[in-house]
């Protein structure tokens, strides 16, 4: 198939479309001809597979993954990866399988392409569950083959070149995927060049109207800066070449959408932004970086707390540059990064700026390093996400652009992302060190787990064997790994708190008919798991105790189902000569106590099922257990077990006269009586009189009874009552 040389749309800029001629003569400069022959046989197959098929932008569909492959050549990416980029539409789009690619290609080809293939079998609820499966299960194989996200990036990038022929609607959602998920993955990876063209593109079409502004404004603040950014330049090069220190220096422009976000994220006004002028020097050597530091320091005054060293301490993505601000002529702010050749190639192209696939060389560069570690961590994300929309939300917490750097004990160096916690420093460390914390130390002193760390701290976790995750946690980390192990954990912990409650439910529903769970045999077992289409005893267990399914119906249904005293002609009665269930309080997330008449041992309460999170414990004269009372499957007989434990939360009411100190008075008798407020609200009634209402923790009834009989005895205290409903 023939390439005809007229102009094609990229990045919103003319150019020669380009041809398969050209493709080859570029690939020359990097690759042996044998291996360009190759990438032409990828290309011949991929043009006769898109034979008849037409982009939206009218043009034959193979110019597309021709572009893809170009973008990758331009990384000086391997031959393979390149064919995988031409044939990378191929299974999705035409009528071959991964089977026939894999007979005419090799496996390893045959694995890219379905690794950057959509999921087409498969049947979603939402598109927002489509796209979300589509990412996992790229990103899963990106952690086998780097080269899979690449050639993505890549097929994203040629996109949203071409993204004006879409509707607005479908434009607008591209590009804030691409600003969420795919910039942000290019920064991670530290391919600069990539991230940076997808985040105008993706400004440009998600906020056309402010990109507009934006970039008129750009464009006559640039004329008066010329002479500034020269005068500049020309002192900076002076200084180098009086200290014989060689290299470039380059004025550098800002991206339109890092004026925005930081107009956005700083609440600062344009001129703030664009006044400020920003410049690059680029040398041969990595000590001479620190040495023409010290030159421009003696140029220009630099501004105390803007140097960042990440030559010392590279960013997570491997990114390595010194970063400093001066106070240049009449007081205008000049921002420099001072680099070297390997580190500047490294900056705009990330993991693939010394691609060495399975070369089998020891040197392993930092980006890739860093790239390794992140693609572990995805590994761990996947393992604890229950689904596809949760994965894809954990790893966009991973994506964080500013970063914490903190020192272990031994004085490892840990990156984390800006506002992490102590729990997520615990989990970066290692997850059984986040999941048996207990306490930490920040600079030799006790700190709560929930305290932020700062740049330079040294930071020591305190464990213990019987140390858990708490769900509490989960309001304060920020890290993926974190978040996704202790959701991990809970939902454990609350299987089987549902399974040990579910099992109680059932025995007691049985003992009537004289059987429980543990003496079925394995035959009446396997006859009930058939009936009810669940795999394992434990599953349906789990189901009774989350209140998915109703115990007794449970129990009549087995019954019926292997026994001849079937329930049948007999109306079974809820508590017939068996005791009400107890509760102990210990049960965890699968028995909650009902916030509307806040029951505390001692009381008289009776149970409702809340399907998919246990069972609610009311006060038996709770006026919002009436409905469920008329319906004899949804509620259950309970009683207080003899071996209660901990502490439970209940509300009183206080009128007291409206004195000062009074409110403190009172919190003071509570306290002395060993309880916590937990919440304590107070309204004014008629300027003499004041209502306090206290939410706070009791052990049982008497000891309600015994914190209410010291308030009456205050002389502020007017009147005093619990409040259950």
């Amino acid at each position: 198939m023939a390439l005809r040389a007229d102009q094609g749309e990229t990045g919103g800029k003319h150019r020669p479309r380009l041809l398969i001629s050209d493709f080859c003569t570029y690939l020359e400069s990097y690759l042996p001809h044998e291996q360009i022959q190759e990438v032409y046989r990828a290309y011949l197959f991929s043009a006769e597979a898109h034979e008849g098929q037409q982009r939206m932008t009218g043009e034959p569909y193979v110019y597309h993954p021709l572009e893809v492959a170009y973008t990758l050549a331009t990384m000086r990416m391997d031959h393979r990866c390149l064919m995988a980029a031409i044939l990378h539409d191929v299974i999705e789009d035409t009528p071959f399988s991964k089977e026939q690619l894999e007979e005419r290609f090799g496996q390893e080809i045959a694995d890219l392409v379905d690794g950057v293939s959509k999921l087409t079998q498969i049947d979603f609820r939402t598109k927002a569950e489509a796209q979300a499966a589509n990412f996992r299960k790229m990103l899963l194989a990106m952690t086998e083959d780097i080269r899979i996200i690449l050639i993505k990036l890549a097929d994203r990038l040629h996109n949203m070149r071409t993204l004006g022929v879409m509707s607005p609607k479908k434009s607008r959602r591209i590009a804030k995927e691409t600003l969420d998920i795919y910039a942000p993955i290019a920064n991670r990876l530290g391919i600069h060049s990539i991230k940076s063209e997808l985040e105008e593109l993706g400004f440009a079409a998600h906020w056309p109207m402010r990109c507009r502004v934006l970039m008129g404004a750009v464009k006559r603040a640039r004329g008066n800066r010329k002479e500034v950014l020269n005068n500049i330049e020309a002192a900076i090069l002076q200084r180098l070449e009086q200290e014989e220190l060689g290299g470039r220096v380059a004025g550098r422009e800002k991206h339109i959408y890092s004026i925005y976000k930081k107009m956005r994220d700083k609440h600062l006004s344009f001129a703030e932004v664009v006044d400020v002028y920003a410049f690059r020097i680029i040398v041969d050597r990595l000590d001479t970086c620190y040495r023409v530091l010290g030159a421009v320091h003696n140029l220009y005054k630099p501004v105390p707390g803007r140097f960042k060293d990440y030559i010392a301490i590279p960013k997570a993505n491997g990114y390595q540059s010194l970063h400093t601000v001066l106070f240049g002529p009449h007081g205008i702010p000049i921002e420099v990064q001072i680099r070297t050749e390997e580190m500047d190639r490294m900056a705009e192209s990330g993991i693939a700026a010394h691609w060495q696939y399975k070369s089998g060389s020891d040197q392993n560069t930092l980006a890739q390093s860093r790239a390794s570690d992140w693609l572990k961590n995805l590994i761990e994300l996947q393992k604890g996400a229950g689904d596809s929309m949760e994965f894809l939300e954990h790893v966009k917490v991973d994506l964080f652009p500013d970063e914490v750097y903190v020192f272990t004990p031994r004085g490892q160096i840990m990156v984390l992302p800006k506002g992490a916690t102590v729990v997520d420093f615990a989990y970066a460390v290692h997850t059984d060190v986040g999941n048996q914390c207990v306490a930490a130390r920040v600079e030799r002193r006790l700190v709560p787990l929930r305290s932020k760390l700062l740049n330079g701290q040294t930071v020591e976790v305190i464990t213990a064997p019987g140390g858990t995750p708490n769900a509490a946690w989960l309001n304060f980390v920020v890290t993926s790994k974190a978040r996704a192990n202790i959701r991990g954990y809970l939902k454990n912990l609350k299987r089987q708190e549902a399974i040990d409650l579910g099992g109680r439910l059932l025995d007691k529903e049985l003992a009537d008919y004289s059987k429980c769970v543990d003496t079925l045999s394995e035959e009446e077992l396997q006859c009930v798991l058939a009936q009810f289409r669940i795999g394992d005893i434990d599953s349906l267990l789990e189901e009774i105790g989350l209140g998915n399914r109703m115990p007794r119906l449970v129990a009549r249904r087995m019954l019926e189902s292997f026994s001849d005293q079937t329930p049948g002609g007999v109306e079974h009665e809820q508590g017939k000569g068996v005791a009400p269930l107890a509760i102990r309080g210990t049960e965890g997330m699968v028995v909650n106590f009902a916030k509307c008449c806040r029951p505390i041992p001692g009381d008289d309460i009776l149970a409702t099922f809340n399907p998919g999170k246990g069972i609610v414990v009311h006060h038996q004269n709770c006026r919002n257990i009436g409905e469920f009372r008329r319906s004899g499957d949804s509620w259950l007989e309970v009683q207080w077990g003899g071996d209660l434990e901990g502490d439970f939360t209940t509300a009183i009411k206080v009128e007291v006269g409206n004195k000062r100190g009074v409110l403190a008075t009172v919190a003071a008798a509570i306290s002395e009586m060993g309880s916590n407020i937990e919440n304590v609200n107070m309204e004014e009634r008629d300027g003499l009189t004041s209502t306090l209402h206290f939410a706070m923790t009791v052990k049982d009834r008497k000891h309600l009874a015994n914190i209410m009989r010291r308030l009456r005895a205050l002389p502020q205290v007017l009147k005093i009552s619990r409040q259950t409903g």
